[in-house]
């Protein structure tokens, strides 16, 4: 008996929710559809699906075991792809990233590569969440700052500065910060970032966690605020500099300013041979820095 026998039956039912439906996908008779995943039940000492005479519903440790079922058939085909089809980027791709970045930078490039490579399918998750893909079974995630999780490898493949700044009103009403700690005695605008960053004593990074009347999670809603003169504000290039530019935000705290924040694509270490990994990382490395700058 193989240690696949039962697994591609016990997926197709499920995700056609008939014995019927899942015996066409492949091409099987549902008489050997009910008899491997009667078998494979019998393999896991559980029960995975619950039947009925009209009806197919998956039991609580189905949905669990039917996910890595799932992610097992897909490292299966991915497997034989690296080898067979001389590495083209296929199969399914779960990449995350944040929300404003994967708006802006991150969905143009994935939509291109995805056009270009019409055996990939991408899902592209943007959320502000810290996703863990590992567990939650993600191939690749764009993040900022400092990696800590051993288990991933990251791959720089851009940068982007954070400027703190407010509006010239609020400056001329409550005056510029001179100090880092100055910043107690100002309004915050609070994004997702729960502390800033400075440039501190031999340029070793300091650490400030603002306090303010309005934190969101839009960086949008944030520049806003600021524009309109109600605090002072940190946020990545992107969102302020041309606001800079016009003179409708100031810089402060200039010669506090951190250094430059890396961009990383982050991926689990047993996937990052995948041709679909290492050829969409290639075309962010090569593209991300020029589409931020011209944003």
């Amino acid at each position: 008996m193989s240690g696949w026998d039962g697994i591609d039956e016990f997926v197709a039912v499920a995700t056609a929710n008939s014995f019927s439906g899942g015996a066409d996908a492949l091409g099987m008779s549902t008489t050997h559809m009910s008899r491997a995943i009667a078998n494979l039940e019998m393999r896991v000492q559980t029960q995975l699906l619950h039947r009925t005479t009209r009806s197919v519903r998956l039991t609580d440790t189905g949905h669990v075991f039917l996910e890595h079922c799932r992610r097992m058939i897909l490292e299966r085909e991915e497997a034989i792809a690296l080898i067979s089809e001389q590495g083209e980027p296929q199969g399914e791709l779960r990449m995350t990233c944040s929300t404003a970045m994967g708006e802006r930078f991150i969905a143009p490039l994935v939509q291109e590569f995805a056009a270009a490579h019409p055996k990939l399918a991408v899902t592209l998750d943007l959320t502000n969440r810290v996703v863990d893909l590992v567990a939650e079974g993600y191939d690749l995630a764009i993040r900022t700052g400092q990696l800590a999780d051993s288990r991933l490898i990251g791959t720089r493949i851009a940068s982007r500065t954070l400027y703190t700044c407010a509006s010239p009103d609020y400056l001329e009403q409550r005056g510029a910060p001179k100090r880092v700690a100055d910043l107690r005695h100002h309004d915050c605008l609070v994004g997702t970032a729960s502390t800033w960053r400075f440039s501190g004593p031999k340029a070793a990074e300091e650490l400030y966690r603002p306090r303010g009347r309005l934190r969101c999670n839009s960086g949008a809603t944030i520049v806003r605020a600021a524009k309109a003169g109600m605090g002072i504000c940190q946020l990545p290039d992107f969102y302020v500099q041309p606001l800079i530019t016009s003179g409708d935000l100031a810089p402060v705290l200039k010669e506090f300013a951190p250094g430059d924040e890396p961009i990383w694509a982050v991926y689990p270490q047993r996937r990052h041979l995948l041709p679909k990994i290492t050829a969409l990382v290639a075309i962010l490395r090569a593209r991300l820095a020029s589409s931020m700058a011209v944003a």
